[in-house]
C-alpha cells in the first residue's frame, strides 16, 4: 500500500538552560555579534544616513620634469621657447634657448609627502633680446588613496605679461584638485594617467600652449541583513547538535497521522 503526506507542519523546538552556563554565554556573545559589528561598519562608512559630508585629503604629488616654456621677446610674435621634449626642440630652430635649471623637491613636516617645488630657471638671452611675457607648463603625478584611489598627471600652468620687460620673475603658489564630477569609491581610476602632452608627437600642434590648456580644462576629475542571517545559521548548529548542552522542549502536541 503506497503512503502520502495528507498535512504537515513545522516542529517548534525550544532549548532552556539555567542563566549561568556556557549556553547562556554563548547567545549573549551572538546577540553582540549579531548587532555590535553592522553598526560599526556603517558608522565607518562615514554614518548613518549621510546626504552629503566631506573630507581633506594631502595627495602624493610628484614633479615629473616635464617642461614647456615660451617667452615673448616683443610685441610683434618674436618668442624665445625651451621644453624637455626632444621633437619641440628640434621644431624650434633659431627660437631655441636651453636655460639653466634647478630643481628640489621638500618634504616641510616629514611625514613622507613632497610639501613644495622650488623651480629655478635662468634663461640665457641674446644683448637685444628682452622678455615681455613668460608662459611656463609643468608636468605632476597626482595620487589620491584615502577615499578614492586616483592616479592622473597634471599640469602647472604659470603666465605673466608685462608692457615693460622684466629680468626676473618669482611665483608662488598651491596646486589644487578642481572636481567637475564624483569620483568613483571602489577601484582604480587613472583614465587620465596618461601626459598632458604628447612629448613624443612630431606635430607642432601637439604643443601649441592653446590647444593644451583646452584639453586639459576639458577633463572632467546592507550589511545588517548578512549579519542576521549567518548567526542564525550559527545559534542553529550549536543547538541543534548540542554542542552546548541545553534541554531541548518540543512546543505543541504531536499530530498522528
Amino acid at each position: 500500500m503506497a503512503f502520502y503526506d495528507v498535512y504537515s507542519h513545522p516542529a517548534l523546538v525550544r532549548y532552556k538552560t539555567s542563566v549561568c552556563t556556557k549556553a547562556t554565554l554563548f547567545l549573549l556573545v551572538v546577540l553582540c555579534l549579531t548587532y555590535i559589528p553592522p553598526l560599526l561598519v556603517a558608522y565607518r562608512s562615514q554614518g548613518f544616513w549621510v546626504k552629503r559630508s566631506t573630507y581633506e585629503e594631502q595627495p602624493v604629488v610628484r614633479f615629473q620634469y616635464e617642461t614647456l616654456l615660451v617667452a615673448a621677446t616683443n610685441s610683434q610674435g618674436d618668442y624665445v621657447a625651451w621644453s624637455t621634449y626632444p621633437s619641440l626642440n628640434n621644431m624650434l630652430g633659431a627660437n631655441l634657448r636651453t636655460p639653466a635649471v634647478s630643481v628640489r623637491e621638500v618634504d616641510q613636516n616629514q611625514d613622507g609627502k613632497l610639501d613644495l617645488l622650488v623651480f629655478q630657471l635662468q634663461l640665457p638671452l641674446k644683448p637685444e633680446e628682452q622678455v615681455y611675457s613668460v608662459q611656463l607648463l609643468l608636468g605632476f603625478s597626482y595620487q589620491l588613496f584615502r577615499m578614492s584611489t586616483v592616479v592622473m598627471q597634471s599640469l602647472a600652468y604659470v603666465q605673466h605679461s608685462s608692457s615693460v620687460p622684466g629680468a626676473k620673475l618669482f611665483i608662488s603658489g598651491d596646486l589644487r584638485l578642481q572636481q567637475r564630477t564624483p569620483l568613483p569609491h571602489r577601484g582604480l581610476y587613472n583614465i587620465y594617467n596618461v601626459s598632458v602632452i604628447d612629448g613624443s608627437s612630431p606635430f607642432a600642434s601637439a604643443y601649441d600652449l592653446n590647444n593644451i590648456i583646452r584639453s586639459y580644462q576639458e577633463r572632467n576629475c546592507n550589511v545588517l541583513l548578512i549579519f542576521i542571517w549567518v548567526f542564525e545559521r550559527i545559534q542553529r548548529f550549536v543547538f541543534q547538535n548540542q554542542v552546548l548542552t541545553t534541554i531541548p522542549i518540543p512546543v505543541g502536541k504531536p499530530h498522528l497521522s
